[in-house]
Formats: C-alpha cells, structure tokens, sequence
C-alpha cells in the first residue's frame, strides 16, 4: 500500500506518534553512541582497552595454517578484527592492503582476524575476492577476541613494536596517515 506523498505514512499521522518515533530513534542512535563512547574509554579514534603486549595466542588462518605469537617475533605487527558485515572494515580494507605491500618487505606483519559471527565461507570468499595478501584468522568461538581483551566492536585495531608491545589502538577506522608514521617510526627503531 503506498501512501499519497501530501499524506504522512499512516504510522506517523498523530503528532504524538510522530513524537513517539522520533524519541525512539533519537534514543537508538544515542545507546549506540554512547555504546561506542564507552568502548573507546571515553574517546573515539585512539582508546586505551586491550593488553599491553601481544597476547601469546595460536592463530588459526583462512587456508588451514597456524601462526603462533611467537612466529611474530621481531616484527612490527598490526592485529585488525573486522567483519564482512562492517561497512568501515571493507571500506578500510584497500588501506590494510596498500600497508602490507608497503612495509612488509621491511618486517611488518599484518593479520586480521575475523569476528566469532562471521561466517567462514563469507570470510574465505572476501578474502579470495579481495586478493587479501596478508594472513586472515578464523574466531569462531571468539577466543582471539577473548584473549584480545573482549572485541565487541569493529573495526578494532592494534599495533605493535618489534618487541611485542602495544603501541597504538583503533576503535574504529584509523587515520591511516598517523599510522603510516608510526608504522615508520617501530620499523626505523633497530
């Protein structure tokens, strides 16, 4: 049924109505904002939750293989928990490919991780349909995410020296031109 255009949809046509669903989606948008405020400690971009080093994990990939914590040794590492179902991680995801093309060759590890929710089969096609060149890991019972300090939101990122300790985090799309400095500044650090 379609509702002439000088008429309001018939759910909205009181003004109590129409005053009712405005509060409602004002409401929602605030729980989500204030969702997302309070997962980033009180900022968003840069927030301070997580460990403080690499957890000693086993990460179990895409195409079988494992990479153990350990095997990142020495390496300036980028953990990013994504989902294919998050509009911010695949819009990012060409910034994560051109960083791991970039900085690789001079000891840089990318590895993003998959959300426990995410369906394997939609994972190994994005990846495949991507051409992803870095490792990408499977959480179906979300113990990376555990171990990770609890990932309850995406995109989730973290970067690490060559000596396994954090240096930065991301809740949400990072800025990619700081991250490229600070990228920089771990690898040029001997």
């Amino acid at each position: 049924m379609s509702t002439p255009p000088d008429k309001p949809h018939p759910i909205l046509e009181s003004p109590r109505r129409r005053l009712a669903w405005t509060a409602l989606g004002l409401a929602a948008t605030g729980a989500a904002a204030w969702s997302w405020h309070r997962l980033s400690g009180g900022q968003f971009g840069r927030f301070s939750g997580g460990p403080s080093r690499l957890p000693e994990l086993t990460y179990t990939l895409i195409d079988g293989r494992r990479i153990d914590t350990a095997e990142l040794g020495n390496r300036v590492v980028l953990v990013n928990f994504w989902a294919t179902s998050c509009a911010v991680c695949v819009a990012e995801m060409p910034e994560l490919i051109r960083l791991h093309k970039d900085y690789h060759p001079r000891g840089f590890e990318l590895l993003a991780v998959a959300m426990s929710y995410d369906r394997p089969d939609h994972v190994l096609h994005f990846a495949a349909s991507r051409r992803l060149p870095f490792p990408v890991a499977l959480d179906p019972m979300g113990q990376t995410a555990a171990a990770w300090g609890g990932v309850e939101a995406t995109p989730l990122t973290w970067l690490a020296g060559r000596d396994g300790r954090i240096r930065q985090r991301w809740l949400g799309r990072p800025d990619f031109v700081r991250l490229r400095a600070d990228i920089e500044a771990l690898l040029s650090a001997a």
